[in-house]
């Protein structure tokens, strides 16, 4: 077909399938699927200012005044005559002089007029950002400064943070005079983008040489001040251990990868791969560590891909996984081979799982240890888990979140001369916290209390504290033996782990011992299953046992943003089906349609995610005389739950719940953590 006679020229043809695009697509995306159409077909110059014509138009129609700019700027450079590209320029920029980035301080009453205009004549004097002189001399907020900046540029603010990671990957072919003399940094590469601080995004030549430097990646801009940037690009540099904002080896990190290139690149060659006995190399692994000891991390992910070439290093906050940055797989052999070294383990071993355990002590943190783990995974790589065993003391068994119910039975069971007293559930459920939160209770002088531990995370003055080291054959069973010689009036188990280990421990109770211990089970009543099932003597056992409290953390609302609101009559009735609705009667909460709940927003002191920090929910089955007599029986896990209920028991959800209606948590973090 002769698409020409048809009154079909190549320009109707291209505006015609971008207009349709416009209508799927985001404005930036058709852009660049335009950019490529013309790069990729030998149109004549006249069509494609013809086209570039047409795109600004639709852009300036969609507010994009910048983009629409620089595409009429493009047709002058391709036919300087076109009169209506140049009427649309004067025009774009008469309407957006009559806008200043501060409109926002002046129309909420955070600046005046004549405050910026002084802003303006010491910025001039003095070489300094207005924005720095706002804040420094009329003592504006930073944040008020940056909302306004960020709804002027239509793009994000960034203030600095020392907390920030050094982006190693970015650096490494910039220059920092560079960077100073244009203003502008790279702060992070993420999954999609490349993420670039400017002072000013709306500087064409400056964004337009960024784009052309990173060439094949998509570039993110984000606004900052122009004093913050300096920060940045100082702290990225900076080799001066004396810095304020810098004051452990964190501080220190120089650029990893001297030749580095912003093309993907194979691990494929011997010379791609970093030594991990460079001072580089120790400066990064030092800076993750710390990082996430700071950020009350309890682990930290180190997961290479052979898919995305880039190693994925995540931190779990919470009990919730969150990355934290991406480093080249170049990299990979030496990041997990220094790990190695600092661990003890064999370097050369990459085919099977290995442990071993580092010590941390550098200057400006307390002393504290992690445990390692690794894993060969697909690609010839290995993965690495690090669990940070922070020293820590032990919590007041008051603050520990338990329901007047549960506190008061726990009180009492503790404060037996004898028995078994056991907490469960899943790893990183804070059993250890728990146990030692009810040692502290009972810590007296006149008690004599040993623990076992696996390994030492919480230590208290009075109590005499072994950690196992099943290495050497010191594993828990060989303890409890050796406990049994020592005088003790109180044993805690840091876990049965086996029937051996078990068998000691109820016969250290009923040898007049109080013993503490945990389990890796669900629920309280399917721990004595689980304990009858490992073959203890039913007997035996119920005549030891005094309760099991089952726990989980869930994660609590940012006290900071959570939002109120009134939820419907519907919410309400699925909350108490959940509960249970005779169970929920005894509660005496009622809906009206002043009830409160809360739900999470996010703010900056939470990372934008509207959690902050964690709490614990609890399941406590009490050793009644009647529940002592069902394990006598061998009773099933059913007959033990019912049992439990008449006798007063919550569960784990029903706890959660309730902790839902006193503004806590939410729904979604309760159902996360529970079985439905």
């Amino acid at each position: 077909m002769d698409y020409s006679a048809a009154g079909y020229t190549p320009v109707k043809i291209i505006t015609e399938v971008l207009s349709n695009l416009f209508k799927f697509e985001p404005p930036k995306t058709v852009l660049e699927k335009a950019d490529k159409i013309i790069s990729e077909n030998r149109f004549e110059y006249k069509d494609i200012s013809q086209i570039k014509l047409w795109l600004g138009k639709e852009m300036a129609k969609k507010d994009n005044n910048d983009i629409a700019v620089q595409l009429f700027k493009d047709v002058l450079n391709l036919d300087p005559d076109n009169e209506e590209a140049s009427n649309k320029i004067n025009l774009l920029l008469s309407n957006s002089s009559n806008n200043s980035k501060f409109d926002f301080l002046i129309s909420s009453s955070l600046a005046t007029q004549d405050q910026l205009q002084k802003a303006l004549e010491v910025s001039k004097k003095t070489g300094k950002s207005i924005e720095a002189v706002m804040i420094e001399t009329f003592n504006i907020k930073k944040e008020d400064i940056g909302k306004s900046l960020s709804l002027y540029y239509n793009c994000p603010f960034k203030s600095f943070d020392p907390s920030v990671p050094v982006p190693i990957e970015l650096i490494g072919k910039l220059k920092k005079s560079f960077l100073l003399h244009y203003t502008w940094v790279p702060l992070s590469w993420g999954k999609n983008y490349i993420e670039i601080l400017v002072d000013d995004p709306r500087d064409l030549r400056k964004t337009d040489y960024i784009k052309a430097l990173m060439a094949n990646q998509s570039i993110k801009f984000s606004i900052g001040i122009k004093e913050d940037i300096i920060k940045y690009i100082g702290y990225f540099f900076s080799t001066d251990k004396s810095s304020e904002n810098m004051d452990t080896t964190l501080d220190n990190l120089d650029l990893l990868i001297p030749d580095f290139s912003f093309e993907e690149e194979e691990l494929d060659t011997d010379k791609d791969i970093v030594d991990e006995s460079s001072s580089q190399v120790v400066r990064l692994v030092d800076q993750i560590i710390i990082t996430a000891y700071r950020k009350l991390v309890s682990d930290i992910h180190i997961e290479p891909s052979p898919i995305t070439k880039k190693i994925t290093i995540r931190f779990r906050m919470d009990g919730v996984c969150n990355e934290y940055l991406q480093v080249p797989n170049t990299m990979a052999p030496a990041i997990i081979s220094r790990l190695k070294i600092m661990a003890g383990l064999d370097i050369a071993e990459r085919r099977l799982p290995q442990d071993g355990k580092i010590k941390m002590n550098r200057r400006g943190i307390p002393a504290f240890e992690l445990r390692m783990s690794t894993m060969p995974t697909a690609g010839g790589y290995e993965d690495t888990v690090l669990r940070i065993l922070a020293k820590a003391g032990a919590m007041k068994l008051d603050d520990m979140g338990l329901n007047d119910r549960n506190l008061k039975i726990i009180k009492r069971i503790i404060s037996q001369p004898y028995g078994l007293v056991l907490v469960v559930g899943p790893t990183g459920s804070g059993k250890t916290t728990t146990l030692h939160s009810a040692l502290g209770h009972i810590n007296k002088p006149e008690i004599k209390i040993w623990t076992a531990e696996d390994p030492i995370e919480i230590t208290q003055m009075g109590l005499r504290q072994v950690e196992v080291k099943p290495r050497i054959g010191l594993d828990f069973a060989r303890v409890m033996r050796g406990f049994l010689r020592l005088d003790p009036d109180v044993i805690m188990i840091g876990e049965m782990r086996d029937k051996e280990t078990a068998s000691i421990g109820v016969e250290a109770s009923l040898t007049g011992h109080l013993v503490f211990s945990t389990l890796h089970t669900n629920s309280a009543p399917e721990t004595i299953t689980r304990l009858l099932d490992m073959g203890l003597n039913p007997l035996n056992f119920s005549d030891a046992f005094l309760g099991v409290l089952a726990q989980r953390l869930t994660r609590k609302l940012c006290s900071n943003c959570k939002k109120a609101y009134n939820p419907s009559k519907d919410e309400f009735n699925e909350l108490v089906a959940e509960y249970g609705e005779e169970k929920f009667e005894a509660t005496g909460i009622k809906y009206s349609s002043d009830l409160v709940l809360y739900k999470p927003s996010g703010c900056e002191a939470c990372s934008g995610s509207g959690y902050k920090g964690r709490m614990a929910i609890h399941e406590l089955m009490e050793g009644t005389y009647t529940t002592k007599g069902l394990i006598k029986k061998a009773a099933n896990t059913e007959e033990l739950f019912n049992q439990a209920y008449k006798d007063g028991m919550t569960t784990l959800k029903q706890d959660g719940i309730i902790k839902v209606f006193h503004g806590l948590t939410n729904m979604n973090e309760v159902g996360r953590v529970c079985i439905s």
